[in-house]
């Protein structure tokens, strides 16, 4: 399994349920990345998207303790072993962890490859994902230029898990 990521200089991820920022071509990475691919996400992550509604033209499989949770056009797991016993229908390598942070967290150890837009900016955040950098476990093993989006640089950083 794969997660995809966009984190800023600590390595936040979100504030007040919300992404920190929004660049467009981060976007459409994701979109290019994920289209036609699987998604796991929460509850929470779900309820941002527009309309609270999975992400069109893939498979969306939502991590929730809410028993009662049901939602159009996804698949609802209740723990980690449903959760991974659902995946194991998937090439993992089209399974995409896309947050939020308890999700990852949870789903970390499962994961080999970590793609993280690595903002170059603090922002304030309620939300992290495990830094990355700290762990000697991960490895960068690609990183883009330098993008920039008005005065914001960021970069796409590839991560694999050693084995």
């Amino acid at each position: 399994m794969k997660l995809i990521v966009a984190a800023d200089k600590n390595w936040g991820i979100g504030k007040d349920n919300k992404l920190l920022v929004s660049i467009p071509a981060d976007m459409k990475m994701f979109r290019q990345e994920t289209t036609g691919k699987v998604v796991v996400l929460g509850r929470k992550t779900l309820e941002t998207f527009p309309g609270g509604l999975p992400l069109k033209n893939r498979t969306n499989i939502v991590l929730t303790g809410n028993k009662d949770f049901k939602v159009k056009d996804a698949i609802v797991t209740h723990s980690i072993e449903e959760l991974l016993e659902e995946i194991k229908k998937y090439p993992s390598d089209d399974v995409y962890c896309v947050g939020g942070d308890s999700v990852y967290k949870q789903l970390l150890p499962y994961c080999d490859t970590a793609i993280v837009t690595k903002i170059d900016f603090a922002y304030e955040a309620d939300r992290y994902f495990p830094n990355l950098d700290e762990m000697p476990e991960w490895q960068v093993v690609s990183r883009s230029e330098e993008q920039t989006y008005f005065d914001l640089e960021y970069e796409y950083v590839t991560y694999k898990r050693e084995k």
